[in-house]
């Protein structure tokens, strides 16, 4: 079975760098808040070219960090898109705020600067006082932050970009980090930039608001361990988990130009099959997954299992939007709908993709999906695509 991201091929090329890494911190035993944790957040923040870098035990756990920063209140709501993972919802009903979903750009997945007057005045007719936005980069590709952000300011919203997938991209030349206020990201395993086990950090600017969050982070805690000033939480970053990100850092831009090589080649090979992902023209893309659109009718699980009898792995981010799934079935909706987002969900299907996947293997799954697409069983008869079950 071809891997559908290949972490194996990369620790070969740096497990040196890996096994040095997690010796020291054996040696030192601070592991927690040890010295790599500092070094790794200097070096993020140096690369995406912000003032600070505070390091945390998960993406989701930067996005409660940003809203702690924030200020997010009881009651206040957050405009967000429905088409994304948990994590970019959940955080607004942990503080006991309310995630107000929006409709997302069917081309580049995120979320669609137009409908997001629709959000806001579904949220103020149910009562409800929006008081910021999270953007998503979704599948690697940083949302429309220029829009957004003369959105926000012209009805007093803070922004929050949810770069779980997207960090290392960029918006007209500025790097993620720089494109919100706060920015936050994941290192699990399977990000662009990821650790070996849980992890994330927020990038930001503001003084005050990075030493909420790193107050925040440690159970609220001031000048000394045992001094609470705030109510806080664990999200400490593992220094194991920080000796691993600093080997994977030196690599980073390279791979980023390996998985956007990756992408050209998938979009030459597959482009007269499926609709392929398109970038923004401001934007590049970190491609943390390679998403397509299939045919409208497609059986979408006839043409997964095709492809897996042909030793090619695919995924579906993600089958059921947020707004659907019953933890979130009564908070607001966009007025207008999200019809966008429930034709993805329908339609799009992940194929392999890491920086290590070489143009063979991509002719590989290429044909896989040729062949299933091909098969007379994912349509109807006479050619004319069946109906298919709700995701």
């Amino acid at each position: 079975m071809i891997p559908f991201i290949d972490l194996a091929s990369q620790q070969a090329r740096i497990r040196e760098r890996i096994d040095h890494n997690l010796a020291t911190v054996l040696d030192h035993g601070a592991y927690i808040m040890g010295p790599e944790v500092l070094a790794i957040e200097a070096r993020l923040a140096e690369y995406a070219g912000t003032r600070h870098c505070i390091s945390c035990s998960s993406g989701t756990d930067a996005l409660i960090l940003a809203l702690l920063a924030q200020g997010l209140r009881p009651g206040q709501g957050v405009i967000v898109p429905s088409f994304t993972f948990a994590a970019s919802a959940e955080v607004m009903p942990v503080l006991g705020a309310v995630p107000v979903f929006a409709e997302v750009d069917p081309q580049t997945f995120n979320l669609d600067p137009a409908r997001l007057g629709d959000a806001l005045a579904t949220a103020r007719d149910g009562g409800v006082e929006i008081v910021g936005i999270i953007g998503v980069g979704l599948f690697g590709q940083p949302a429309d932050y220029t829009a957004i952000g003369a959105f926000a300011a012209e009805n007093g919203l803070w922004v929050i970009d949810d770069a779980a997938q997207s960090f290392g991209g960029s918006w007209n030349g500025t790097p993620v980090g720089q494109l919100a206020e706060l920015t936050c990201t994941s290192f699990f395993p399977a990000k662009p930039l990821g650790c070996y086990g849980d992890g994330g950090a927020v990038f930001t600017d503001d003084d005050e608001k990075a030493e909420i969050m790193r107050s925040c982070r440690i159970h609220g805690m001031g000048r000394t361990r045992y001094e609470n000033i705030r109510i806080g939480m664990t999200a400490r970053l593992d220094t194991m988990q920080a000796a691993v990100l600093d080997a994977k850092l030196d690599i980073f831009a390279d791979e980023l130009t390996r998985r956007q090589q990756v992408a050209e080649r998938y979009a030459a090979m597959l482009g007269n099959l499926v609709e392929t992902p398109r970038l923004a023209a401001a934007a590049t893309s970190s491609w943390a997954q390679y998403t397509i659109k299939l045919p409208e009718g497609a059986d979408r699980d006839h043409i997964a299992g095709v492809m897996k009898a042909h030793d090619v792995p695919t995924a579906v981010y993600y089958p059921v939007p947020m707004h659907e799934q019953p933890p979130y079935r009564h908070f607001p909706v966009a007025d207008g709908g999200l019809d966008v987002t429930s034709d993805l969900c329908a339609r799009v299907l992940a194929l392999p993709m890491h920086p290590y996947l070489d143009a063979p293997v991509q002719e590989q799954v290429a044909a896989a999906l040729a062949t299933a697409l091909g098969d007379s069983a994912a349509y109807g008869k006479s050619g004319a695509p069946r109906e298919i079950a709700s995701s």
